[in-house]
């Protein structure tokens, strides 16, 4: 990535200081922003919000809110202050699936630990007749990415036979992640009409995110929702696209900066991704 140095009116950089610190945003990710959208540049970079790293080790606290993810993305997933629920972020609206089934609009001012959000443009689409469970769908999917070494976003629209998700609990700040998943919610339904939204990394980002599929659900009339754990469906488009920019905005938390993320989160992250 390349490295700008300018001068800035004093006025200018308080302004751009104060909005950093006001939305926990780093400067660069506020300069490449600003300046992608003056020059009108396809600006195809993944946001994301701390790493899977600090989720494993049990670092939950709320470190950017909603409102400063708008700015950065109109698809993606992630959880709430304290693991309270699952994010679905569809068409540019950020949706909360609590433990207990129930689905609503988040508020701006809403705090998340873990985000992923892209400003999705897919160039990439195929459709499928019948699918018969998210082994299918990963195949399908694999006809349209061109590389293991890049992360692709990724959504799914279509109707759907049967649909099984979870919701995280809301935990203690310093539970690891693998017994937070431990009390994970399940939840059943269909047939239904609804979008799958995720994204698929590689496997050296496993410190960062979720190596390979990580998918949530949102059903048409947003009421159901949550992480995806299995489906069947029928007439699904799917699209995709691939990323080559990745921003991380780290939380600045006594837990974040105290935390011991040398271990190796894998094991961890695959027992929380399943159905238990």
């Amino acid at each position: 990535m390349a490295h700008l140095s300018c001068r800035l009116p004093e006025g200018l950089w308080r302004a751009l200081s104060e909005k950093a610190q006001r939305d926990g945003e780093p400067v660069g990710h506020i300069v490449s922003r600003a300046l992608a959208a003056y020059l009108r540049v396809k600006h195809a970079t993944l946001y994301q919000v701390s790493t899977s790293s600090a989720l494993v080790e049990g670092v939950y606290q709320g470190a950017v809110r909603i409102a400063t993810l708008r700015q950065h993305g109109n698809l993606g997933l992630g959880t709430f202050d304290h693991l309270d629920g699952e994010m679905v972020v569809v068409d540019d609206e950020f949706f909360q699936v609590r433990s207990d089934g129930s689905v609503s609009r988040a508020a701006d001012n809403l705090l998340s630990p873990f985000a992923v959000v892209v400003d999705f443009r897919p160039d990439r689409f195929r459709s499928l007749e019948h699918c018969a469970n998210l082994a299918q769908l990963e195949e399908g999917f694999e006809a349209l990415r061109d590389s293991q070494n890049f992360v692709f976003a990724l959504r799914v629209d279509g109707r759907f036979s049967h649909v099984r998700t979870r919701a995280m609990c809301r935990s203690e700040e310093g539970a690891p992640l693998a017994a937070a998943a431990a009390h994970q919610p399940e939840f059943e339904f269909g047939p239904a009409e609804g979008t799958m939204v995720g994204f698929w990394s590689p496997q050296y980002i496993k410190t960062l995110n979720v190596p390979g599929y990580h998918m949530h659900f949102l059903d048409r009339e947003r009421r159901r929702g949550g992480h995806l754990l299995e489906f069947a469906g029928d007439g699904l488009t799917l699209a995709c696209e691939r990323i080559s920019s990745l921003m991380v905005a780290l939380p600045e938390t006594e837990e974040f900066v105290k935390a011991d993320f040398s271990g190796d989160p894998s094991a961890a992250l695959a027992y929380a991704e399943k159905a238990h």
